[in-house]
């Protein structure tokens, strides 16, 4: 019998979500569509992003992704296509802590449980967690455990876990909730490589049980293909000298370029510059590629000497910078810093990031194809540090800029800030009546914004409703935990229970049991298991970014051209039931 066409859906404007829920094996279903969507991409596709029963597709354009309902609502996968001819067997050493509390959980002895999980092809489902971390489905259903009441604050590299229907190994030191069965040394993620992760969707992956002793030494086996072997991608100059000497890198000051896109699969972000205009403005100002390395620095504070001779421009948040404490140093202009001179960014007024470039460009380690740091989870050079030298990346340049006005409109202190939005892919879990209170509601950027996301609260000076009463030391709940139980949340969901993990965008506004939204932004994780109700509209998304806490905010809700999203099987059918592809 032939599964049911998916249900098409937008998030935001460039990215639509293709939701198979309604198969009676999303998962299958899930990686016959990201085969068929890989293989014979869409026009316009940047990215197909499988999770546990979607698949998202990000564009290069609106129109793509609006042509592209239609695309996939007219495609057929192949399901052979499907099945990965890569063949992934890991030794096992099975010791691991929880092993006997699922032979507990299962009625196996420790034997059975671990000839369960030897005897089974396991698939590469989906990526998202972190860099390498693969879900692994189709193991002996004898194994559905659920996850451990109380998480792990650290869970080692290389550990084998199971969780619900699902198996995975932790391919670095993290937090974790999953049952752990065992360990293996096999290198699950090595960004050094040509292709960093081991395991890919799609792959099938067989356990070996091994001795301790043994473990050590035995060999992982990759059939059918074997993986590129590659350096790192860090760029490579003639040795040059420092330009520039950081004297204080300020609050945080990072490396940020266009990001690393395409890698979602493999439960990596695109990252890059949080508001984008600022960061290609300022490479522009100077001569460069939008693509050349900047500096990102957050609230001011960065003091920076010159070793030699360097053009340098500064656009975005920056307040008050200064040459040698004298000389008022312009914003959104090239201009020359010589040997000597001190270049002080003071305190921003308004906004949150500013962006300084150099001529040429900033030399820093590239890692996967780019020097964003991301912040989620730790890719990319570390933050500056004083005493760092800066050296020029000797890009291949263009005449400098005449000097421009701001590429990012800036909040001035104190006023309200008006996001647009387009309604979201799970807007049905909130309707009408939940848009309307997205609208209504003031809101305020709570003080643990970061490039991950920003964290909203209820402006405690709006006026409420009297159906509503809000419990103030709730609204910083982070969005991982539920918030104390309020009489009435801002925003009400029309459903119970959790949604499949599915994949994310800059912009997405996840909606906790709290009624509190997550704004995410640059960082944000590849995949998220709350409903997105609305998606910042792609202009206003670099003001987002330039939010600083406190910051009061309005929504407003625009159409999009294409029919609005409809109700779907997704929302429905994991209601009440253990998120697949929550955070492990």
């Amino acid at each position: 019998m032939n599964a049911p066409a998916p249900t098409v859906l937008m998030m935001g404007r460039t990215a639509v979500l293709v939701d198979v829920s309604a198969s009676p094996e999303p998962l299958e279903s899930v990686l016959s569509w990201h085969a068929e969507l890989v293989a014979r991409p869409l026009p316009g596709q940047l990215e197909a992003l499988p999770a546990a029963a979607t698949v998202l597709l990000r564009f290069s354009s609106a129109p793509a992704a609006e042509a592209a309902v239609a695309e996939v609502k007219n495609r057929v996968p192949d399901a052979a296509a499907a099945r990965s001819s890569r063949i992934v067997t890991l030794p096992v050493e099975y010791s691991g802590e929880d092993l006997e509390q699922v032979a507990r959980l299962t009625g196996l002895s420790v034997e059975a449980v671990i000839a369960a999980h030897t005897g089974s092809d396991w698939t590469a489902a989906f990526g998202g967690f972190a860099p390498g971390f693969l879900y692994l489905t189709g193991g002996d259903p004898r194994l559905n455990v659920p996850r451990r009441s109380t998480p792990r604050t650290a869970v080692p590299a290389g550990s084998v876990a199971l969780a619900g229907a699902f198996s995975a190994v932790y391919p670095q030191r993290s937090p974790g909730g999953w049952q752990l069965l065992g360990r293996t040394d096999a290198p699950l993620w090595d960004a050094s490589r040509e292709q960093p992760s081991l395991i890919r969707p799609g792959d099938v992956v067989r356990f070996e049980a091994v001795r301790a002793t043994a473990r050590a030494g035995a060999e992982v086996q990759v059939a059918s293909t074997t993986l590129p072997e590659g350096a790192r991608d860090t760029v490579t100059h003639p040795p040059r000298p420092a330009a520039l000497e950081v004297l204080s890198p300020g609050l945080r000051t990072v490396f940020q370029d266009l990001g690393r896109p395409g890698l979602g699969e493999l439960g990596v972000t695109a990252s890059g510059a949080a508001d984008r205009p600022s960061s290609a403005q300022a490479n522009r100002l100077v001569g460069n590629p939008d693509s050349a390395a900047v500096l990102e620095t957050l609230l001011g504070g960065l003091s920076l000497r010159a070793q030699e001779t360097c053009v340098v421009a500064l656009t975005g948040a920056v307040g008050g910078a200064m040459i040698d404490e004298s000389v008022p140093a312009p914003v959104g202009a090239p201009f020359a810093l010589y040997p000597g001179h001190i270049l002080t960014l003071g305190q921003p007024a308004s906004g949150l990031r500013g962006y300084v470039a150099m001529r040429g460009g900033f030399a820093a380690e590239r890692v996967l194809g780019s020097a964003s740091l991301d912040t989620l989870s730790g890719l990319g050079p570390a933050p500056l540090t004083g005493g760092q030298a800066l050296c020029s990346a000797g890009l291949p340049v263009l005449p400098v800029a005449e000097p421009q006005e701001p590429a990012t409109e800036l909040p001035n202190p104190g006023e309200v800030v008006q996001l647009r939005v387009s309604a979201g892919p799970r807007a049905d879990w909130v309707g009408e009546a939940g848009l309307d209170a997205l609208q209504r509601t003031s809101w305020v950027v709570g003080p643990d914004t970061d490039r991950v996301g920003a964290r909203l609260r209820v402006d405690p000076e709006q006026p409420q409703d009297p159906e509503q009463s809000l419990d103030p030391d709730g609204q910083d709940t982070p969005a991982s935990q539920d918030a104390p139980a309020h009489p009435a949340p801002p925003i009400a969901r029309l459903r119970d229970g959790e949604l499949a993990s599915e994949g994310m965008v800059p912009g997405a506004l996840q909606l906790p049991p709290s009624g509190l939204p997550v704004l995410f932004l640059a960082d944000h994780p590849v995949t998220g298991g709350y409903p997105v109700i609305a998606v910042v509209e792609p202009h206003d998304l670099p003001l987002a970014a330039q939010l600083p806490p406190g910051t009061r905010v309005r929504f407003r809700v625009v159409e999009q051209k294409t029919a609005p999203n409809p109700p779907h099987p997704a929302s429905q059918q994991h209601s009440g039931q253990q998120n697949p592809g929550a955070t492990p």
